[in-house]
This record gives C-alpha cells, sequence and structure tokens, in this order.
C-alpha cells in the first residue's frame, strides 16, 4: 500500500486556525503487513522519526482503529518525505492523514472523507492543516467540538515562493507566546480582516489577498520576534513582485503568494536578501491524499 498525502500551510495571516492551503511537498508511506510494527526512513527530514509504536503514524492508526471498534494489523512502513519537520509545513499533520488513511485501508473501514476530516481535526485541535492535506488545494474550515466544518475552495492559479529558515520552531513554543484573550474592538478587527481575506481569495483578487495577509492582528505581531525577518519580508514583499507574505502556520517559515510563472524571479530576489533562509519556489497541491496498490515484486533465492 502507497500513501501520498501534501504539505500545508495554514491561516495565509488573519486566517488563524481557519484558512490552509495543500502545498507540493509530499510525505510518502509504503505499508506491508508484518508481524510486528516497524517504521523506518531514508529520508534526511525523518533521519530520526521513532521505529515503534511510538511513531505518530501508529499513535493516530491505533487510536482511530480503537474508536472504530476494529483489529489492526501490524504493518512495516516505509516513511519518505521532503516536508521540512517542524517549519510550519504541516509535517504532522500528513503524519495524521497518512496514519488514517492506513487505517481506513487495514480495517475495511471505508470511512467518508467528512469522517476522516472530523476525526483528524479533533486530533490536530483545528482544521486548517489537515483539511488541505486531505482534500488538496485551498479550505476554509472551523472546528469545535461539537462538529467540524469545512469548505474546499479550489486550487488558486498561483506560484508560492516559502522561506525555510534553517532552525525549528515548535507549534507548542509558537502557540506559548499568544496571549490568552484579545480586546474586543481588536478582535472585531482581525474578523474583518480575515472576512475580507476570504472573500478576496474567492474572487481570485490577488492584490487584496496580499494586502490582507500583512493585516493579521491574531499571530503576526507576536509571534515576529520568533521569526528574525518576518516582519521585514512581509513589510517590502510587494517590492519583489510578490502579492503578499505571511508566517506559515506557526512559522517558521514564510510562505508568499506569488503571480503564477513569477516564481523563480521572486524566490531569486529574496535568496539574495535573505541568505538567512533557503528559498524556494512551490505550488498549490491540486490533490490530497491518495492511496494505491503496488504489486510485490517475487524474491528469488
Amino acid at each position: 500500500m502507497v500513501i501520498t498525502v501534501p504539505a500545508s500551510s495554514a491561516n495565509l495571516g488573519p486566517g488563524f486556525d481557519s484558512i490552509g492551503l495543500a502545498v507540493n511537498r509530499y510525505l510518502t508511506l509504503e505499508a506491508e503487513r508484518a508481524f510486528e510494527w516497524r517504521f523506518y526512513s531514508d529520508s534526511p527530514e525523518l533521519a530520526d522519526i521513532p521505529e515503534g509504536k511510538d511513531n505518530l503514524v501508529y499513535q493516530v492508526a491505533e487510536e482511530l482503529a480503537r474508536q472504530l471498534g476494529k483489529e489492526l494489523p501490524a504493518c512495516e512502513v516505509k516513511m519518505t518525505s521532503d516536508i521540512p519537520l517542524a517549519r510550519g509545513l504541516g509535517s504532522s499533520a500528513a503524519a495524521i492523514i497518512a496514519a488514517i488513511e492506513l487505517t481506513d485501508q487495514l480495517t475495511n473501514a471505508s470511512l467518508l472523507k467528512e469522517e476522516k476530516m472530523r476525526f483528524a481535526s479533533a486530533w490536530e485541535g483545528h482544521p486548517d492543516n489537515v483539511g488541505p492535506c486531505l482534500y488538496g488545494g485551498l479550505i476554509v474550515g472551523s472546528h469545535t467540538e461539537e462538529e467540524t466544518d469545512m469548505v474546499h475552495c479550489g486550487v488558486p492559479d498561483i506560484d508560492l515562493v516559502m522561506a525555510v529558515p534553517s532552525s525549528e520552531l515548535m507549534t507548542k513554543k509558537a502557540r506559548g507566546i499568544l496571549p490568552e484573550s484579545l480586546q474586543y474592538h481588536k478582535a472585531v478587527q482581525g474578523s474583518a480582516v480575515s472576512n475580507v481575506l476570504v472573500a478576496a481569495l474567492l474572487k481570485e483578487n490577488w492584490e487584496l489577498v496580499g494586502k490582507m495577509m500583512v493585516r493579521d492582528v491574531f499571530h503576526h505581531p507576536y509571534r515576529e520576534k520568533l521569526v528574525p525577518g518576518l516582519a521585514e519580508i512581509m513589510e517590502n514583499i510587494q517590492d519583489y513582485g510578490a502579492y503578499g507574505a505571511a508566517l506559515s502556520g506557526a512559522g517558521p517559515t514564510v510562505m508568499c503568494i506569488v503571480p503564477r510563472g513569477k516564481g523563480e524571479e521572486v524566490c531569486e530576489k529574496l535568496q539574495k536578501d535573505y541568505p538567512q533562509f533557503q528559498v524556494q519556489t512551490a505550488k498549490p497541491a491540486p490533490f490530497g491524499s491518495n492511496v494505491r496498490y503496488k504489486k510485490l515484486t517475487a524474491k528469488t533465492s
């Protein structure tokens, strides 16, 4: 069984814990039935993954199987990934979705996408990363203890440029720096900006999208101190030919929205001025998680 899941970039600025975009970097699981669980990888990004039942994929898969009342047969799983870990590109969300797909296949549960989305959001706590990993493209969603609602908004016709720092930023630290509450007028302002961002995305008004991306009040003002260069890039990003920029998820990657066909040009300019980042081009991933089977080649003695 081969499971492929794209990366994701959450928030796009003011769409905090609600908006997510699939990115064409991928986690791939190749799973075969085995006597006991084992995970391994030759990808540099996964050099230190847990090899046994402390692996996130197993933990998610086992919990889903428990909730379904199903037995989870053991597998040997090769994991391959070009999604940078702890960089705000949904590496954990991709693993969660991969685990759900794995369980669905191993237990013949035949889960609906909506059921997969609900479980993934409950595990993650919000839908903005897991949604794009599952559906591809752009999603807008909300999640509460009672229900998860999501709208798939197609695949944006744009290029992406990612400025990826060498250092990691754990989500727990990035979450911990946020305030417990916002003043009422600040929350109203943030909601208005987020609403305009969604409307602009749906209308493909990319100049307005870029304008809204840098007006976030929910997390940028607090997290920018954790990512040197973020505030400067957001302030000057249009000078490089991009529409806008925002912290990707909890960071520290800076995600730039760029006119189609201009990705390489913007990438080169940013790399020259910000050598502390590894700047690279990307595109929105049009499809979410995929499962396929391949025939094993018979071993000869």
